[in-house]
């Protein structure tokens, strides 16, 4: 299994956001998989910094959107022009119409303009007054929100949360890399000399590469054992839907293809459940009084569930 320029692109990503390894690969896994990733953090951190290093990888048109209160539904997807000399409306392509869009900030905006992502996100498409438009592919959207704590914040609806892949986190860096951070200025710096490393026509051979990855049926009842143990998990209101458990074993399938396999093993599925599933599940009231984390029932269901023995042949 080919997977020299996944490595590359992880390569260059790691030249701007340092000591954060597991966090790029999966990123590299949302990309690979076809997915759109959410990344939820406090200020500062790097989110941005992350996407920007990201679209300047990949040989592919981008578009950054500072999500705001004010901002509106036609700002993403588009706005009707009127041309008084042909006495017709045209319509003026928006932002979401580039294959790698970053919503900056997308929960300090109002869910209706939230919702204006929801068909490109689902079918890769957008549909308007004048006409229906299939979006370039590869496609993907980046999210990045603070965490519902902070102020101005409108949190995204499960219907939206569900169109994510994963959900991810950076964290603060160690000392000894925060320390490089300030010496040299390593995100400034390497970001404006980072350089595509990938084409198009690569990206999409490795998305096809990663659709026919070999997966047993014993991995398909695993992914489907899990997403059940979820809804019927006392402490959780809301489990994993059907859509969560495709984007499972998309996921799988595009960490396989990561570490140079054509077959899915069944730590693929296990070391990416939280993040795949975490965001699209709700505590029971029961749980959040008792201030349970997403993350130990993850384990507790993980610890439930039969792990199946797969010898490749």
């Amino acid at each position: 299994m080919d997977n020299k320029k996944a490595l590359d692109i992880l390569e260059n990503l790691k030249k701007v956001i340092m000591g954060k390894d597991d966090v790029l690969e999966k990123v590299l896994i949302s990309l690979l998989a076809r997915g759109h990733l959410l990344i939820e953090d406090v200020p500062g951190v790097g989110k941005t910094t992350l996407v920007k290093a990201l679209a300047k990888s990949l040989d592919l048109s981008y578009k950054r959107v500072q999500f705001t209160p004010d901002l509106m539904p036609s700002d993403i997807i588009g706005i009707s022009v009127y041309d008084k000399n042909t006495g017709t409306f045209s319509f003026k392509k928006g932002a979401i119409f580039n294959q790698i869009f970053l919503a900056d900030e997308i929960n300090r905006t109002s869910p209706k303009t939230q919702s204006s992502l929801l068909q490109a996100m689902e079918e890769g498409e957008v549909s308007t007054e004048e006409g229906h438009y299939v979006l370039e592919k590869p496609f993907m959207v980046l999210a990045t929100q603070n965490p519902l704590e902070y102020q101005g914040t409108f949190p995204l609806p499960e219907a939206q949360l569900d169109r994510f892949l994963m959900r991810l986190s950076l964290g603060y860096p160690a000392k000894s890399y925060e320390v490089q951070i300030l010496q040299n200025y390593q995100s400034i710096k390497k970001l404006n000399l980072i350089e595509a490393v990938v084409t198009q026509k690569d990206i999409l051979e490795m998305q096809l590469m990663v659709d026919n990855l070999t997966v047993h049926h014993d991995i398909i009842d695993y992914i489907v054992n899990i997403s059940n143990a979820t809804r019927e998990y006392k402490d959780l209101q809301l489990g994993a839907s059907p859509r969560a458990s495709i984007d499972l074993l998309k996921a799988a399938k595009a960490k396989a293809f990561l570490a140079g396999r054509d077959y899915v093993i069944p730590d693929d599925v296990k070391e990416i459940v939280t993040p795949v599933l975490g965001h699209r599940l709700i505590l029971s009231p029961e749980a959040r009084v008792e201030r349970k984390s997403i993350e130990k029932i993850l384990k507790g269901v993980l610890n439930r569930v039969f792990l199946p023995v797969i010898v490749n042949e």
